[in-house]
C-alpha cells in the first residue's frame, strides 16, 4: 500500500489545555491504530528566559494559544474522532451559510513559515520576552550592581546586552549588562 496523502490542519483547543488535548489526540490515535492517517501532532512553542529571584529561568511559551497543528489524512471517521475528544472544539474551517464546512488545510507556505519559525526559535540560544528601548528606565536584578536603577543608553542586539547608565556615588557610570540582568521599571 502506498503512502497516504496528508495535509496540515489546525485544531482548536481550550486555552491553557493544549498539551492535554495533544495527549488525548495521540492516545486516541494509538488506541484506534490510526497512526497511518495521523502522523504529527504539534504545539508550536518558543523558549524564553526570565530572571526570577535573581536566577535565570527558561520557560516555554505557546506560540499560538488555543491551537494545535496536526498532519493528517482526514478520511472516514478520523475527523469525528478528533473533534469529539476532551478540550477540543473542532477544526479551523470556513463557515458557509452559518454552517461549518470541511476543515480547511493550511497552505504549504503557511506550514513552512510556522515550522520554520518553530525550528528557528529552537535554534536561538536566548529569546527575550520584552524588547528594550533606548532611554527606558530599568532596574538591575543580577550581578554586583543588583538593586541599582539606570537608563538604557545603547542596545547591543547581537550580543544580547545593554549599555545602562547608573549613578554610583553621584557620578554616571556606564555598565554593560545582559538582557536577563535587568527588568523594566
Amino acid at each position: 500500500m502506498g503512502e497516504i496523502a496528508k495535509k496540515w490542519y489546525v485544531v482548536r483547543a481550550a486555552g491553557g489545555k493544549e498539551k492535554k488535548a495533544k495527549e488525548y489526540i495521540e492516545n486516541e490515535i494509538k488506541r484506534l491504530g490510526l497512526e497511518d492517517y495521523v502522523s504529527k501532532v504539534l504545539i508550536p512553542t518558543e523558549k524564553i528566559y526570565q530572571v526570577k529571584n535573581g536566577k535565570k529561568v527558561s520557560m516555554e511559551r505557546i506560540f499560538y494559544p488555543g491551537y494545535i497543528l496536526i498532519e493528517a489524512a482526514l478520511t472516514g471517521e478520523i475527523q469525528h474522532v478528533i473533534r469529539n475528544l476532551p478540550h477540543i472544539s473542532g477544526f479551523l474551517s470556513e463557515k458557509q451559510g452559518g454552517k461549518e464546512k470541511e476543515p480547511t488545510p493550511l497552505r504549504q507556505s503557511e506550514v513552512n513559515r510556522i515550522l520554520g519559525r518553530v525550528d528557528e526559535l529552537a535554534d536561538k540560544d536566548e529569546e527575550n520576552i520584552r524588547p528594550f528601548v533606548v532611554g527606558e528606565t530599568v532596574k538591575v536584578v543580577d550581578g554586583p550592581f543588583n538593586g541599582f536603577d539606570g537608563t538604557i543608553e545603547e542596545i547591543l542586539e547581537d550580543k544580547k546586552k545593554l549599555k545602562v547608565s547608573v549613578k554610583i556615588f553621584g557620578r554616571k557610570t556606564i555598565l554593560e549588562l545582559n538582557f536577563v540582568q535587568v527588568v523594566k521599571e
